[in-house]
């Protein structure tokens, strides 16, 4: 293998690893919005079956108690700056819903950084296969 080429598995390798690096950062906020989610979605349960007494954060560590009734509508942000309003059992639905393609993006991405953790070992064991080899001139 001439320099060239250990140069170019070299840089293959380093974009290996960056992209590696991107898709355990992108896990790691997919799972926080699933645990997110999941928990939302528990809460809504619970104050579906009973009314409830909460406190209110209205800022600077300090909140309202407030009575939530089982049959009271939410606002759920569905994204791009657009909340809606929706009684407890239809934000539990949708909840539901993105939960199950947050999970299904969570699968796809471990299987994306399976797929790059392989391919860098395989380039790791091609440098070092070539490191070991005797030096060959082009005389």
């Amino acid at each position: 293998m001439s320099e060239e080429q250990a140069q170019h598995l070299m840089q293959q390798l380093q974009m290996l690893e960056a992209h590696s690096a991107d898709l355990a950062q992108r896990e790691n906020t997919l799972v926080g919005i699933f645990r997110n989610a999941t928990a939302a979605s528990e809460s809504l349960r619970i104050l579906k079956e009973k009314d409830s007494d909460a406190l209110v954060p209205i800022g600077m560590g300090t909140y309202v108690p407030a009575k939530i009734s089982s049959d009271a509508k939410i606002i759920l942000d569905i994204g791009a700056g657009v909340a809606v309003e929706k009684d407890i059992a239809s934000a539990v639905n949708y909840l539901e819903a993105r939960i199950k393609e947050i999970d299904v993006a969570i699968r796809d991405n471990s299987a994306k950084r399976q797929e790059t953790a392989a391919r860098l070992e395989d380039g790791k064991n091609q440098m070092s296969q070539m490191m070991q080899k005797p030096g060959k001139s082009n005389v």
